[in-house]
Parts: structure tokens; C-alpha cells; sequence
């Protein structure tokens, strides 16, 4: 059992039963045998667990898991309720209160925005304790295009955060560089972001919503290149509410 979801293994038509994702989770169980791996195991699936497809209403896409004791939980940028904020993370929080002047949350846990839809996807699943980026020749990244591919064809509106280059290119890859058909909403572009509204076309002819944010990585080395200022909490609850949507509730 690959510890997937039933209703995203069932959306992904049961990817590891096919190669080359059976092979991947394999790689990446023989090495947590042999070495200290993080997420457990029982992680390597949370996003998925916490964010059924049918609730998925924003995509963060991160890299890699955290490679130090105690951070990772399978969630992107998140780390367990009481775990130092890793520098990424303190900066999406100073971003999130400059961006709607209320808050950060006390904790670097990021469940909340899971469980309200916010699918917190690294494109790697697995890490080597204290060697960043260990796991990347695995192959999780076929996975996760199949993931990225697969949300793009929910009929539900959908934005996506892109932040850094490698998240850029992931999104890329996996779309086959198709830039989403433009729809009618208004482009509230922050400094170094660039929002697209548009996406995929229901039975009826009617598009789908999509929101596409991009800005550099919040990492120390480029968040001011950027990051700061780009302001993809408020964009992100103004494209979910002219579709309907509830805004997410990001700062508790």
C-alpha cells in the first residue's frame, strides 16, 4: 500500500501501480532502510490526506522536504507546532502580514491552510536527514507532474503559487508549457508577481477558473527580489470570492 489517498489514487488511476512511481516509492522505502529519511513514512502523503482533490481550491508548490530533525510533515514550507519557522517560512509570514495586515499564525504548522484546501505540494515527497535535495534523482517528480496535470482538469476554481525558479519549471514541465486561455477577471498584479486568470473548459463549453501567481522563492537569498510585495494571500481570496469561494482564512 503506498499510503495515497483512495480519492487521489483513484483521480491519478492508481499511479503506483505503474512504473516509473513504483519504482520511486521503492527507491525511497529501500533508502529510509538504510538511512534516516524525512518525512515518517506515515507523511510522505499528508498533503494528499489532508487536501482531497475535491477541495483543493490553491496549490503552494515547494522543492523538497526539510532535511533537518523534526521539520518535515509532509506539507511545503510547513514544519510541526512548536519547531523554530525555518527562514522560508518566516518570511511567507511577514509577507501575509504586510499583505493583509492581521497576524502570522503562532505556529509554523500550516494544517490549517491544508484542511481549508490549500494542497502544500513539494515536488520531491522524500529527504536524506541533512543532505538537501538527496532524494531529487528518485523520480518523485514524475509523480508530481502527474498531480499538477490532474488539478489542472478539476472543474473547481483553482490558484496556483509558483514561487522560485524550480517551481516555475516544475509547473512548466508538467503543463507542457500551455499558458492558461485568459478570462475576464481583473489582473491584480503585486511587484514581481505575475497573475493569470484562465484554465481548462467544462463539458459545457464553460472555462474553468485558474489563477497563476509567480514571484521569486521566499528564501533570505531572494525574497527581496520580489517576494516581498507580491501580495499572493489577497489575490488568491479575490480570485476565490469573484468565483463564489469562500476566502481562506490564513492568518488562524
Amino acid at each position: 500500500m503506498s499510503g495515497l489517498p483512495t480519492a487521489w489514487d483513484e483521480l491519478l488511476d492508481r499511479p503506483f501501480d505503474r512504473a516509473p512511481h513504483r519504482e520511486t516509492l521503492a527507491a525511497a522505502e529501500a533508502a529510509a532502510l538504510r538511512e534516516t529519511v524525512y518525512p515518517p513514512r506515515e507523511d510522505w502523503f499528508a498533503a494528499f490526506r489532508l487536501t482531497p482533490p475535491a477541495r483543493v481550491r490553491a496549490v503552494i508548490l515547494g522543492q523538497d522536504p526539510y532535511h533537518e530533525p523534526g521539520q518535515a510533515m509532509g506539507l511545503a514550507f510547513s514544519v510541526r507546532a512548536g519547531v523554530k519557522l525555518p527562514p522560508s517560512l518566516r518570511n511567507i509570514y511577514r509577507e501575509l502580514e504586510a499583505d493583509l495586515g492581521v497576524p502570522a499564525p503562532q505556529s509554523g504548522d500550516l494544517t490549517p491552510w491544508a484542511e481549508q484546501g490549500v494542497l502544500l505540494l513539494n515536488t520531491v515527497l522524500t529527504v536524506a536527514a541533512g543532505r538537501a535535495d538527496s532524494h531529487r534523482r528518485l523520480g518523485w517528480q514524475a509523480f508530481t507532474d502527474e498531480v499538477l496535470a490532474a488539478l489542472l482538469r478539476l472543474p473547481q476554481p483553482v490558484a496556483f503559487v509558483l514561487w522560485g525558479a524550480p517551481a516555475q519549471r516544475a509547473y512548466a514541465q508538467a503543463t507542457g508549457n500551455r499558458q492558461p486561455a485568459t478570462e475576464n477577471l481583473p489582473c491584480l498584479q503585486g511587484r514581481g508577481t505575475g497573475l493569470k486568470a484562465g484554465g481548462g473548459v467544462l463539458s459545457d463549453n464553460r472555462p474553468v477558473p485558474r489563477l497563476i501567481l509567480q514571484a521569486p522563492h521566499p528564501s533570505p537569498l531572494s525574497a527581496y527580489r520580489g517576494f516581498f510585495g507580491s501580495r499572493p494571500f489577497s489575490q488568491i481570496n479575490t480570485f476565490l470570492t469573484a468565483h463564489g469561494e469562500a476566502p481562506i482564512r490564513w492568518s488562524k
